[in-house]
């Protein structure tokens, strides 16, 4: 009879949201000779369709690369890239993350109860802006004009340092600002080009890590950033770490002709659409992501799609339910994403917007 344990202390958490997500039914997962978690009704038995074996085998292995770097076997956290996925160390990982915008605003011992948590949940990547400013925080790196914060700064570094030590990935997210997320920022080419330069320089020794150099930078509102503005602003990044992945999210699904524009003129490493917030949206993800893939195939060029802000509560009249959220990331692993994030945010309908 195999031994159990938890699926926490045998490193798990995220083969078995892969799994569980994917495969429903029964069944249960076995790592290193230890059955580390069942579900569904074990006193029934059954075979397994041979077409899905592949699919589960090759899902496990992936989670194994995150695991291994999660559970410290690894020196240092390397985030790389391969064809439309990403890497941990050289092994094909899917990013599973949260949105942890305010971070730098947090002290180190209440991050590390979060990050705790994060791993607990089998999270493997966390989003953090370095210029955060909403709700009066101090959470930020970077000034309105992209000069340091030296506190700020500081413990961004001190987060990356934390985040490697677990295998964890950080990205790390500038924003011109719309008011929503605190005062209007980096208005100026010059002042988001400053502020590029400043967090790339800081964070040079770590590989855990990739920047998305303006959130949301298609709204036209004080978020725009434009195509040609965006190379610029890509330029210095690359000749500063050559290493270091960049992308530049975008609101919505990103349509042919500006996708052929991120990756001819930008020259992003991966894309971040953030899908429309509506309930139509979970049974859309899927069809979008092969959509997305297959117009970079035919363009010659393809990277991964990154679902780095999905849909959350609080956002509008839909406030989407948990099977909405599992229905979502099955869709983004079936159409081969290379990333989701559980995403959180301000309430608009509370008094004070607060999460």
């Amino acid at each position: 009879m195999l031994e159990k344990t938890q699926p926490l202390l045998a490193g798990s958490s995220l083969a078995l949201v892969v799994v569980l997500v994917l495969v429903g039914g029964r069944g249960c997962v076995v790592r290193h000779g230890f059955m580390v978690y069942s579900w569904g009704d074990q006193s029934k038995s059954s075979d397994v369709a041979s077409a899905m074996k592949p699919l589960i085998s090759t899902l496990l292995l992936m989670a194994e690369a995150v695991l291994d770097g999660a559970n410290g076997s690894q020196a240092s956290t390397r985030l790389g890239i391969s064809d439309s996925r990403f890497t941990l160390n050289g092994k094909p990982a899917f990013l599973y993350g949260i949105s942890y915008y305010a971070a730098l605003g947090a002290s180190e011992d209440f991050i590390r109860r979060d990050l705790d948590d994060v791993q607990r949940y089998g999270f493997n990547w966390i989003r953090v802006w370095a210029n955060w400013r909403a709700f009066a925080a101090a959470a930020a790196a970077v000034d309105g004009e992209g000069r340091p914060i030296p506190a700020g700064l500081e413990k961004l570094k001190w987060l990356l340092e934390e985040c490697d030590r677990r295998g964890l990935i950080v990205d790390v997210t500038l924003s011109r600002g719309n008011g929503a997320t605190g005062p209007q920022r980096l208005q100026t080419q010059g002042a988001h080009r400053r502020a590029v330069e400043t967090v790339v320089t800081a964070l040079k020794p770590w590989r855990n890590w990739y920047l998305d150099l303006s959130n949301e930078r298609n709204v036209q509102d004080n978020r725009f950033t434009s195509i040609e503005a965006l190379k610029q602003l890509r330029e210095p990044a690359r000749r500063l770490d050559a290493a270091l992945l960049v992308t530049a999210s975008y609101g919505g699904d990103v349509p042919a002709d500006e996708l052929r524009e991120y990756l001819r003129t930008v020259k992003v490493d991966f894309i971040s659409p953030h899908r429309p917030r509506e309930a139509q949206s979970p049974a859309q993800t899927e069809a979008k992501t092969k959509e997305s893939l297959a117009q970079m195939k035919q363009d010659g060029r393809v990277v991964p799609v990154h679902y780095q802000e999905p849909f959350r509560r609080g956002y509008g009249k839909w406030n989407p339910k948990a099977e909405d959220f599992v229905a979502d990331l099955r869709g983004a692993l079936a159409g081969g994403a290379a990333g989701w994030c559980f995403h959180n945010g301000a309430e608009h309908e509370a008094p004070d917007g607060q999460p």
